[in-house]
């Protein structure tokens, strides 16, 4: 109210409010400014040389069978994308090639959503006679210590990944689509830009391996369990084959995505490097700082839309991870080691070595696609290009800076090697705390025993 009286009385107009404004909005507002400094430069200096001044060309649509002819990422990588149609995990669809009509889409009511849907209906039934079996062993077994307890808790908590599948995962299907697509208009308009394709090595083959390896190791640890614990019974392993495959295709999905912003980085530095070293290289530096931007939103948009996925698989992960290894060092200071710990530190391991994949490859992808250019850029002698190329390093500099290339979970958390560091951290306080409990409770029992026996 105070704020209102003072506006009124002191001054009439409200105070202007700065508009906060998306990348393309921003991007747009630039090109504004640009275009309308170029009709100044009009205006004051009749007959002179235009060529100072360079905004982004109009967009158009492009033909379908183009953008498929250089959509290299899509056949490359499109083995993972069938994987996971087949498992139901992410219903994306390839529309057919009609001007106007994205390539790739996503509909609830496409014939890809409801085979996912019949995957998961039998699925969960499996997943639910396990989860009945494990509740029941977990209130009516004859053991009830606290530590026998940890070894259901662990499975328990992987069995609700299933549960979290249509709102981690389908929910953001749309968001996915554009990623998509973001990616097929992105290496065509790299290709009329630089007149040379993005070329993905190996890739093809990597990504069989992966979709190959992800259900092999699936079956190893789940067999692993099988023979390690106990009370592990064999037809529990059918519940958690498709669940541990996820995890893994999903880190396959992002090691393989980080890999393909390296190499497009890659090329695009190389382009620039040789566009560089030519004579009034401004024109060409302005198109590839819009490419530039456009691979950073890129990376933007993949955290964006596998933010519900990512996040779970994080916080799964230092659940397990926590759980897991205080299980293990409570058994072992109670009975000495054993095979079941040996169990829970194969789930240790293997949590522990998917988030290191992702922090990983996030930290070079950022590196390579930001720091990388930035080096290249700063190394540039700028007194002897001409003046349109300084300004377009500078604001190559600036488009850098503005747009961070990092890959951020929709603001839930950044992927990067700091995010292992953090977990680590934290993983271990929640560790000292327990094993503090665990060491104050062994002493209470042996002072309990020393009383007893005197």
């Amino acid at each position: 109210m105070a704020f209102w009286a003072t506006v009124n009385s002191k001054n009439p107009t409200p105070p202007k409010i700065t508009p906060v404004l998306n990348p393309n909005q921003r991007q747009f507002l630039q090109d504004e400014i640009t275009y309308q400094n170029k009709i100044n430069f009009l205006a004051e200096n009749v007959g002179a040389n235009l060529t100072d001044f360079y905004v982004r060309k109009e967009e158009v649509i492009d033909d379908p069978e183009l953008l498929d002819k250089h959509d290299s990422f899509y056949h490359n990588t499109k083995s993972l994308l069938v994987l996971f149609q087949i498992m139901g995990v992410m219903p994306l669809h390839r529309n057919p090639p009609i001007r106007g009509i994205p390539r790739t889409g996503y509909s609830w009511k496409s014939k890809q959503f409801f085979w996912a849907l019949f995957v998961y209906i039998i699925q969960t039934s499996v997943v639910v006679m396990v989860l009945r079996e494990r509740v029941i062993h977990f209130k009516e077994g004859p053991d009830k210590r606290f530590d026998q307890a940890i070894y259901n808790v662990i499975f328990i908590s992987l069995l609700f990944t299933n549960f979290l599948l249509p709102v981690a995962s389908w929910r953001h299907g749309p968001q996915v689509a554009i990623f998509k697509n973001m990616w097929t208009n992105y290496q065509f308009k790299f290709y009329k830009v630089t007149g040379s394709p993005i070329v993905f090595p190996n890739l093809y083959p990597l990504t069989w391996g992966l979709c190959i390896f992800s259900w092999v190791l699936s079956i190893l640890i789940n067999l692993s369990q099988y023979f390690l614990q106990p009370d592990f019974k064999f037809w529990y392993t059918f519940a958690y084959y498709p669940l541990i495959a996820m995890l893994n295709c999903f880190c396959s999905l992002w090691y393989i995505n980080c890999t393909a912003f390296g190499i497009a980085s890659k090329a695009l530095s190389e382009n620039l490097r040789k566009t560089l070293r030519g004579d009034k290289p401004a024109e060409k530096l302005s198109e590839y700082r819009y490419l530039w931007v456009d691979l950073s939103h890129m990376m933007q948009q993949l955290g964006r839309a596998y933010s519900n996925m990512y996040g779970m698989y994080c916080l799964v992960v230092f659940f397990t991870t926590i759980i897991a290894t205080y299980g293990s060092f409570s058994e072992i200071l109670d009975h000495g080691a054993t095979y079941k710990e040996v169990g829970l530190f194969v789930i240790v391991f293997y949590c522990m070595g998917l988030l290191y994949i992702i922090c990983n490859e996030a930290h070079h992808a950022s590196q390579k696609v930001g720091f990388d250019f930035q080096t290249q850029l700063l190394n540039v002698n700028l007194t002897a290009v001409d003046t349109a190329t300084q300004r377009e390093v500078e604001m190559f500099l600036v488009a850098i800076a503005k747009n961070p290339p990092t890959m951020n979970l929709d603001g839930y958390a950044t992927i990067n090697r700091e995010l292992i560091t953090s977990n680590v951290s934290v993983m271990a306080t929640y560790l000292v705390v327990l094993l503090q409990f665990k060491i104050t409770e062994q002493r209470g029992l042996r002072s309990q025993q020393t009383t007893a026996i005197s």
